[in-house]
C-alpha cells in the first residue's frame, strides 16, 4: 500500500513538473516573439522617421525671419527633429564636394548654395494629404524659397512598413492563439493525471468547490513559476546573445524586457487558472463510473 501511494505521489509530481515546463517553454517562446515583434515594430517607427524635407531659404532673410520659420515649423507634429545648415557648412562638407568633386568656391565668386532647414519627418508623414498640405504651408511661409522631399518614396515607404507590421500582428496572433492551445492542453493532462483523487474526493462527500480550490491553486502557482522560469530564461538568453553580439544594445531595453516579463507571469496564471477550472468542473460533475472511461 504504502508504495503504490509512493508511485502515485511520484506520478503526480513528474506530471506537474512535466506541466511546468511545458508552461516554461511555452511562455519563454511568447516572450522572445515579443521581444522580436517590440523590436521590429521600434525599428519600423524610426524607419518612418528617416524622411527628410528640405526648406531652402532666400538669400536676402534676416536672421529674425529665419528664427520665426524655425519657430513655426518646430510647432508642428510633422516634424520629428529640425536642423539648420548655412550655406558656408554645406561648402564645407566633405560629402558634398566628393559628390560634385568641384570646388564652387574656386569657380564663382560667391557661394550660389542657399541656408536651409533639413526637416526629419515624423511617423504622421504616412499620411500623404497631411504631407502635402504641411509641404504647401511651408512654402507658403514668408521667406522660404523652395520645398523639396521625397514624395514618391515616403508613400512606398510607409505602404511596405505597413504591411510588414500587419504580417507581424497576424503571425504574433496566430502564434498567440497557438501557445494558448498548447498552454491549454498542458493544464489539462496535469488535472486529468489526478482525476482519480478527484473521484476519491466525492466519494467521501468532499463539495466541489473543496474539490476545485486546491487545484486552481496549484495551477496559479504552477503558471506563476513557469511565468518567472521562462523570464529568467528570457533574460538569460538576451544577455547571452547581448554578450555574443556587442553593439545590438538589448539591455539598455529594461523597460521592454520588464514589460514582455510581467506580460509572461501574467498569462501563465491566467491561462493556468481559467484551463484548470472547466477541466476540474468536468471530472467534478462526471459520474464516478465514468471517471476512468475519459
Amino acid at each position: 500500500m504504502a508504495a503504490t501511494q509512493k508511485n502515485v505521489s511520484l506520478r503526480v509530481r513528474f506530471s506537474y513538473a512535466t506541466a511546468t515546463f511545458s508552461m516554461t517553454l511555452v511562455l519563454f517562446l511568447l516572450g522572445a516573439i515579443g521581444f522580436i515583434m517590440a523590436n521590429i515594430f521600434d525599428a519600423t517607427e524610426n524607419m518612418r522617421e528617416s524622411v527628410t524635407m528640405i526648406v531652402e531659404l532666400k538669400d536676402d532673410l534676416s536672421n529674425q525671419d529665419s528664427n520665426e520659420i524655425a519657430d513655426h515649423l518646430e510647432q508642428s507634429d510633422m516634424v520629428a527633429s529640425l536642423t539648420y545648415l548655412s550655406k558656408e557648412e554645406k561648402l564645407s562638407d566633405k560629402e558634398f564636394q566628393r559628390t560634385f568633386d568641384v570646388k564652387i568656391d574656386g569657380l564663382l565668386d560667391e557661394n550660389p548654395l542657399p541656408n536651409s532647414y533639413d526637416i526629419t519627418l515624423s511617423s504622421l508623414s504616412y499620411d500623404k494629404e497631411a504631407l502635402k498640405k504641411f509641404a504647401d504651408e511651408v512654402r507658403a511661409l514668408k521667406g522660404v524659397s523652395k520645398v523639396t522631399y521625397p514624395e514618391d518614396f515616403v508613400e512606398e515607404l510607409h505602404s511596405t512598413l505597413d504591411i510588414m507590421n500587419l504580417i507581424m500582428v497576424i503571425f504574433g496572433g496566430v502564434l498567440l492563439v497557438i501557445s494558448i492551445m498548447l498552454l491549454n492542453n498542458t493544464v489539462r493532462f496535469a488535472v486529468y493525471s489526478q482525476r482519480e483523487l478527484i473521484n476519491t474526493l466525492k466519494a467521501v462527500g468532499a463539495t466541489k468547490w473543496f474539490i476545485m480550490r486546491p487545484f486552481v491553486g496549484r495551477s496559479a502557482l504552477q503558471g506563476l513559476l513557469a511565468g518567472i522560469l521562462a523570464s529568467a530564461l528570457l533574460v538569460g538568453t538576451l544577455y547571452g546573445f547581448d554578450y555574443a553580439v556587442p553593439g545590438m544594445g538589448v539591455f539598455p531595453k529594461w523597460a521592454e524586457i520588464g514589460f514582455i516579463s510581467g506580460a509572461m507571469i501574467t498569462l501563465g496564471v491566467v491561462v493556468a487558472v481559467i484551463c484548470t477550472l472547466p477541466v476540474v468542473s468536468r471530472f467534478v460533475n462526471m459520474k464516478s463510473n465514468k471517471i476512468h472511461l475519459c
